[in-house]
């Protein structure tokens, strides 16, 4: 027996159009040839088995695999019953998926199979199955995605299935069935109107897909985070595809990618995406993340409180309070530092940081990066912009960008400064085009009339879940 290996990675997309109306709109067809393009390319790597990673089998207790030898039923998609079911008969190989969860429960993961009549299989592997393999000659497996489940599991669940691989010698491809932005239309509309929903979710899109075009497939997962915020996904399951996908690679960023199609199917980002392990020749990225073999149950949803969990070095300052725990809510508060020429005041927020509000250097002031969260409550006027698990919420620029400006007032006035002393303002947006005017109008009502230099730049995050922050220089003299 040789040693198995991973011959072959694809993305899917998962909506039944591809199979069920692939002639009732151009870009469903060029997916559905593309899908076909990926089936040929399986059977032309000789694949024993057909992994499916699927967002559209959710679970909350640990991972699911499907260890029926050969389910069998109809699917009726949900929103879509109107373009008609899907006969499935499927071939899965049963002792595969009964070593995959033994091999997972080696490695301290919580997963159990499913095996009997009449369990429901989702439609992203339905989908992915019928035109991947449609004969059903290549045995197959599916998985579930967990809604909790961090980088740290999704990455030893696939170092679990690597396991079985290599052990049982197998010639696998392993699948992610997912969109890429799934944020979908909610009203019907009619085929030829279809298209991205948004002009930021297509932007994000086609950044991913030159990423994986190039075999970047681990910076995919990297970004992932910075991803899930910007196209404000609802579902948490959104970037884990990529993380397994990833870890089924070996973390790598030299695969060879090619872009079979990308398409809307109902607003969302549908894409084929071919992966071939061969190296493209490019220097490989630094990995980055924990290199976790086995998992130990430190599940942090979002991964938003990983640096909480790091050891403080032998001069660190710790933390002096922490907010209501909120799964990365907000970062822990600190004393401001106090080395010479600090400038702090009680009545501006604590950093979350070891740093000054201010610092006086000759007949200049500089302050530290100024958000809007209040002094004592840290509540934060206008509203956050994500809940506490990381699912975006409506907020209020206008409210924050004032609240901003008076937090800047109690730092300048404490330095014993006048706000006509303001030269230069670097202004931080997590949403330029959503917010740009009405931080605007803020500005033009209060520091504009100070007449201060100014540049204001996108970003992607900042610490504490807020939409604006100011960085400001004040000179001093007269």
């Amino acid at each position: 027996m040789t040693d198995g290996e991973v011959v072959a990675s694809f993305v899917v997309p998962v909506h039944p159009h591809t199979v069920l109306a692939p002639d009732q709109n151009p870009g469903w067809q060029r997916l559905r040839n593309a899908y076909d393009e990926a089936a040929k390319t399986i059977q032309d790597v000789d694949a024993d088995l057909i992994i499916v990673y699927s967002t559209t089998w959710p679970s909350i207790i640990g991972h699911q695999i499907q260890a029926d030898p050969n389910p069998e039923w109809v699917m009726v998609d949900h929103d879509f019953h109107d373009l008609g079911s899907i006969h499935y008969s499927l071939n899965i190989d049963a002792d595969f998926a009964h070593a995959w969860n033994e091999a997972n429960h080696q490695r301290g993961l919580q997963s159990r199979c499913v095996n009997y009549k009449g369990f429901p299989i989702d439609v992203g592997s339905v989908v992915a199955l019928t035109l991947l393999n449609p004969d059903q000659r290549i045995p197959a497996v599916i998985v579930s995605s967990n809604m909790y489940a961090n980088r740290s599991e999704t990455t030893v669940l696939a170092k679990a299935c690597l396991d079985v691989v290599k052990a049982q010698g197998r010639r696998a491809v392993a699948v992610t069935a997912m969109s890429l932005s799934n944020r979908m239309f909610t009203d019907f509309i009619e085929p030829e109107a279809d298209a991205i929903h948004s002009l930021k979710d297509d932007e994000w899109n086609r950044k991913i897909l030159e990423f994986l075009e190039e075999g970047r497939l681990e910076d995919v997962g990297q970004l992932s985070r910075t991803i899930h915020q910007q196209i404000r996904v609802q579902k948490v399951v959104a970037f884990k595809p990529m993380w397994w996908l990833s870890a089924m690679n070996g973390n790598r960023n030299d695969l060879t990618g090619s872009v079979l199609a990308y398409e809307p199917i109902h607003g969302a980002g549908g894409a084929v995406v071919a992966l071939d392990p061969t190296p493209s020749g490019a220097g490989d990225k630094e990995y980055d993340e924990d290199d976790v073999e086995h998992y130990h149950g430190d599940r942090g949803v979002l991964d938003q409180a990983a640096a909480e969990d790091a050891p403080a070095g032998p001069s660190s300052p710790a933390p002096t309070t922490t907010p209501p725990s909120g799964k990365g809510l907000n970062p822990a508060l600190w004393d401001p530092t106090d080395a010479e020429g600090s400038v702090n005041t009680e009545a501006a927020p604590k950093p979350v940081g070891a740093y000054p509000h201010a610092r006086k250097v000759g007949d200049m002031l500089y302050l530290s990066g100024v958000g809007p969260r209040q002094p004592g409550t840290n509540a934060i006027p206008g509203g956050p912009i994500h809940d506490a698990d990381g699912q975006p919420l409506e907020y209020d620029v206008k409210a924050q960008t004032h609240a901003v400006v008076a937090n800047i007032q109690r730092i300048v006035e404490e330095a014993g400064a006048r706000m006509d002393q303001i030269v230069d303002v670097t202004t931080f947006l997590i949403d330029m085009k959503r917010d740009f005017a009405g931080y605007n109008e803020v500005w033009a009502e209060t520091l504009g009339q100070y007449g201060p230099t100014r540049t204001t730049l996108a970003i992607d995050a900042l610490p504490t879940p807020i939409a604006v922050e100011m960085k400001v220089i004040v000179h001093l003299a007269e």
